[in-house]
């Protein structure tokens, strides 16, 4: 008894350190190399890859999705599906040159990856120790470089689905420790390399689907571990015997070629093949008799060929029961013998009996291909019934459905103060939720409140830049001599927490279009204070205009043209970054000119984030909302909307746009009286169908030819669209990126060809959005100025460099960019609406 329970104990300890070895062995050690962090850094910037799966700052052994690592190095790295960046889409490249850091890199998988260009050298050159190469499905072009067959540690290569070309290099003969070969799918020329047959270890080898002809290499017969083999859909035109001498091979695929003659005479060596495909190529004679006595044989495929002869009698006894049979379209005759009475499915058609005009009755079986009568009928009934169980089945859902978001709508709207059932905004500076911290090493540097004494004179008001909403802006200079610009906020004011919210807002989003925090100084109880970079340019309220230093008169001058839409599109980049690339959604809630910061480059920096808050909910009145009757939210802005949905951040953003237009400054800060005034100067002037009474709103200042002007009638028309009234029909500011980005798309008429092509892509959903826009708000504002009688100052004075064309004719909004056919319903039933109205 005692030796047994020692035993048992013995046992447990045994297994207890076979665990514990285990899991020292498994445990994941944190990157430890500088250079091949610095590498994945690179080779993220390069192929544009999102936050989403590479984090900036964690450790990318521990977090990053894809990446292996062993004992603190970079071994395996997979971006199999990861999308890029939306600047990373607008250049895509195969740019992996910091590969060649990672030195101990066995895997690199990026299938299904867009990587455009040519299989780089530096595969072969510096990636000695990799063992897999995946790069299906990634759009690469050109020749397979030289270089790969010098990766002799490689055991898989996939080079499937691209748009490979030219011919296959022999030294990939020299990848001897190679197990798996994928070169289908491409448009490969040539013949299959002899040097295949050097492969001893390969176990698969998939050439389908490219363009070689010739015969099929010797050597590939040498392979006795060769277990799928698939050449189909190429040119090839010659058959070895020493094929059907394959011992391990399982699967064959030849069809769609072009062989012809016998095949193989010998299949005594196959004796694990299970499937054999043939179809479509121009055998002749008669099957080898091996082959209705192969034990494993399941599946056999020999149709559209030209086959003839009788059919097998040999009643050699199989191990399979289970098997299907196509010898369709060729020339056997001859009765169901007991070698053919072992498949499950045979496809006789099209041959002796039919090339003969006589019937042919399934040898005595059952006519599988012709449905008995009664069973047909059993068939629909079963079909109509389990329909209209099903269709009772999804309106009861749909009852319960809507009886439950009924139930919930009415809760919402009785117990929220607000009233439109997404629950209160956040106001505006409020800090975060309370439970929620903010990690003040990720938001800059901490300064001493002395070190900003030291910077700003002691807040001396010669440093003073202006008395903002949420506090005292200053400028500063750092002991460093880094010039910055530093927020003081008073926390016996309103705006108290403000700091708290922009530190919060720093901790979560990073981009580069929003103005740099460097630090931050929390120590004083009744002050705190924010550190910024300072943009050289200052707001674009204060260089919309500036002075002439050269001219010794000081004659003010103003940005031109091509740097107020430079401005507008950086900032329209950075609002997008709020609404669609965060999640939940975030608001700005104080896009005006003075918001919208500028460095040395005129590249936009956006600030004023101290008001900024998360979309909690959709607060456009749905069809169900209206069906409901829920009430709607009376906090609301001048956009008549309110101030915490996206929507309130497109209607100020017109308004920065017709202010880049006009030149007229203040319309983005002004109030909603002054607004009026300004609209109903500037809106009437501004129609789709004839660009010239723009040029009596454009900035007298500005100098514009031909082209530039329909540019700036192109954003005056994005600017009327986000000025919509109705916020529900205002475009999403992601198309306003884009339409920002391709203004003359907007305006200018494409031939009709290209005009149907364009109706199916993506930039038509953009067009149809922000003419949809348009029509709705063309319904409240005239879009004949000659109509209101309206004239505006100054217009007589705008400078052409070119002599304006007479009106553009008038044309409708789809023919300047035509929009997708799924979408016209829904535009006209707003124009429909829009009437109503």
């Amino acid at each position: 008894m005692v030796d047994r329970r020692f035993i048992v104990w013995f046992l447990l300890l045994l297994l207890f350190l076979c665990f514990e070895v285990t899991l020292e062995q498994i445990e994941i050690k944190p990157l430890s190399s500088p250079t091949e962090r610095a590498a994945l850094l690179q080779l993220r910037a390069s192929l544009g890859l999102r936050t989403k799966e590479w984090p900036r700052k964690p450790d990318p052994c521990l977090i990053w999705i894809g990446i292996s690592c062993n004992n603190g190095r970079v071994v395996g790295i997979n971006i199999s599906g990861f999308r890029r960046t939306r600047i990373g889409r607008r250049n895509p490249q195969f740019s992996v040159d910091a590969l060649v850091n990672f030195t101990l890199l066995q895997s690199f998988n990026a299938s299904g990856f867009y990587l455009p260009g040519a299989i780089p050298d530096l595969f072969g050159v510096s990636l000695g120790s990799l063992r897999v190469l995946d790069l299906r499905s990634c759009s690469i072009g050109n020749a397979i470089p030289n270089s790969v067959g010098n990766l002799t540690r490689l055991t898989a290569l996939y080079l499937a689905d691209n748009n490979l070309t030219g011919i296959v290099p022999d030294s990939l003969g020299q990848l001897l420790s190679l197990s798996a070969l994928d070169l289908s799918g491409n448009s490969l020329t040539g013949i299959i390399p002899e040097s295949f047959g050097f492969l001893a270890n390969l176990s698969s080898l998939d050439l389908s689907g490219n363009f070689f002809s010739g015969p099929v290499p010797s050597g590939l017969g040498n392979l006795s571990r060769l277990q799928y083999l698939n050449l189909s859909g190429n040119s090839l035109n010659s058959l070895p015997a020493q094929l059907g001498g394959l011992v391990s091979l399982v699967d064959l695929d030849l069809s769609e070629n072009s062989f012809s003659g016998g095949v193989f005479p010998d299949l005594k060596g196959s004796g694990n093949l299970r499937i054999i495909v043939l179809r479509k190529n121009n055998f002749t004679g008669s099957l080898p008799v091996e082959l209705w006595s192969l034990p494993r044989l399941t599946f056999v495929d020999v149709s559209s060929n030209s086959f003839s002869g009788l059919l097998p009698n040999s009643s050699s006894s199989v191990d399979s029961t289970v098997a299907v049979l196509n010898i369709s379209h060729n020339m056997f005759y001859g009765g169901l013998t007991p070698v053919l009475r072992r498949f499950s499915f045979v496809d006789f058609a099209n041959n002796y009996y039919e090339d003969r005009g006589l019937s042919f009755d399934n040898f005595g079986q059952p006519n599988t291909t012709k449905p008995v009568e009664g069973s047909e009928k059993s068939n629909k009934t079963k079909i109509i019934l389990a329909a209209v169980l099903g269709g009772l089945g999804l309106l009861a859902l749909l009852a319960l459905l809507l009886v439950l978001l009924l139930l919930c709508a009415r809760k919402r709207g009785n117990s929220s103060p607000r009233g439109n059932g997404v629950g209160p905004a956040p106001a505006a500076g409020s800090p975060p939720p309370p439970g929620v911290s903010i990690n003040l090493a990720n938001v800059g540097d901490s300064f001493t409140y002395h070190q900003l004494l030291q910077a700003t004179g002691d807040f001396n008001d010669a440093n003073l830049i202006k008395q903002g909403h949420t506090g005292d802006i200053f400028n500063g200079v750092l002991e460093n001599g880094i010039p910055v610009v530093i927020k003081r906020i008073d926390m016996r004011s309103t705006k108290k927490d403000a700091y708290l919210s922009e530190l919060d807002f720093f901790n979560k989003v990073s981009h580069p279009r929003f103005v740099p925090l460097l630090g931050h100084c929390l120590e004083n109880e009744n002050e705190k204070f924010l550190v910024y970079k300072l943009m050289p340019k200052g707001d674009l309220s204060n260089c919309l205009f500036f002075k002439n230093t050269t001219s010794e008169d000081g004659t003010l001058q103003s940005l031109d043209w091509i740097t107020r839409l430079k401005i507008a599109t950086g900032a329209a980049e950075a609002i997008s970054y709020l609404h669609h690339d965060c999640i939940p959604p975030i608001v700005h809630r104080d896009i005006q000119a003075s918001s919208i910061l500028l460095d040395d480059k005129y590249e936009v920096r956006l600030g004023s984030l101290s008001e900024a808050c998360t979309q909690e909910g959709d607060t456009h009145q749905s069809k169900i909302t209206r069906f409901l009757r829920l009430p709607q939210s009376s906090e609301q802005g001048a956009s008549g909307l309110p101030t915490s949905v996206c929507a309130y951040d497109v209607y100020c953003f017109g308004k920065v746009l017709l202010e880049l237009v006009t030149g007229k400054l203040g319309i983005s800060a002004s109030s909603e009286g002054e607004l009026k005034d300004w609209f109903d100067q500037i809106l009437p002037c501004i129609s789709m169908y004839d660009k010239e009474p723009v040029t009596k709103i454009v900035d007298p200042y500005l100098v514009v030819d031909e082209d530039f002007l329909e540019e700036v009638w192109a954003i005056s028309i994005v600017a009327r669209s986000c000025l919509n009234p109705k916020p529900s029909r205002r475009p999403p500011m992601r198309y306003v990126l884009k339409a920002l980005e391709n203004p003359l798309k907007v305006v200018r008429e494409e031939s009709s060809s290209s005009a149907r092509l364009k109706a199916t892509s993506s930039r038509g959903s953009w067009n149809a959005t922000l003419f949809g826009s348009w029509r709705q708000s063309s319904s409240d504002v005239a879009t004949n100025p000659a109509a209101s009688g309206t004239k505006i100052e100054g217009a007589s004075s705008l400078k052409l460099s070119a002599t304006s064309s007479s009106s553009s004719r008038r044309r409708h909004s789809n023919e300047i960019c035509p929009e997708p056919s799924f979408r016209l319903p829904d535009i006209e039933r707003l124009e429909h609406e829009g009437r109503e109205a």
